[in-house]
């Protein structure tokens, strides 16, 4: 609910146009959305619950990306260096990891990767899902267990990569689409709360705050 005190700033990409505010209305009370096509791209009948989970509507990528760089931009303004958006892993010359699941494509690359998160100059790289906690999938699974799932996944895919190759650090940060995040990303966000405190010279309530708007 914290979007509906928001102040309306364009700079930040908090301006909704009528439209919009009527289509966030209606999501917020599950009232139906007028003028979205009966069928999805996929050939399925379109819901709001299938725009949640289909790749092909372009909602998936939205979601995940504007999540991506507004951490890029905040990393940069709480004086991380070297942010870089989606690098590249180094190349696998021979390496064994520990997890099948682990990925080892020489053209892997993840979301973000900055200098000065947790420790001076080490780099540390994130990866970042957002997942619809009422999709089959998960449907099954309380939310604390789902969000758990999708971090430790991320884990077997990256961490003995990131840590034996680029001898770096890995955090997971999820979310669910209804803004809930795992303990990994609560971690990281509080994290860099306390390094917006430091550079900005606001107080970490005020720079949590910030982060959530």
């Amino acid at each position: 609910s914290t979007w509906v005190t928001t102040l309306a700033l364009a700079e930040h990409g908090f301006l909704l146009n009528k439209g919009e505010f009527h289509d966030a209305m209606a999501l917020r009370y599950d009232f139906p959305i007028e003028g979205i096509s009966h069928t999805c791209m996929c050939g399925k009948p379109n819901s709001m619950e299938h725009c949640l989970s289909c790749p092909l509507g372009g909602y998936v990528h939205l979601r995940h990306n504007q999540i991506r760089d507004l951490t890029a931009n905040l990393l940069s303004e709480a004086g991380c260096t070297d942010v870089t958006i989606e690098p590249h892993l180094l190349p696998i010359t021979g390496e064994k990891f520990k997890y099948k699941t682990a990925n080892t494509d020489d053209q892997a690359r993840l979301d973000v990767s900055a200098r000065g998160v947790w420790v001076d100059m080490d780099k540390t790289f994130l990866d970042i899902r957002v997942f619809n906690s009422r999709a089959d999938s998960n449907i099954k699974k309380s939310l604390k267990s789902a969000l758990a799932s999708h971090e430790n996944e991320k884990k077997r895919m990256y961490n003995a990569r990131i840590l034996e190759v680029e001898k770096a650090s890995f955090t997971p940060i999820v979310f669910s689409t209804t803004g809930t995040m795992g303990r990994e990303a609560e971690r990281f966000y509080r994290r860099l709360a306390v390094l917006l405190s430091g550079k900005t010279k606001q107080s970490i309530p005020d720079a949590v705050r910030y982060i959530r708007q």
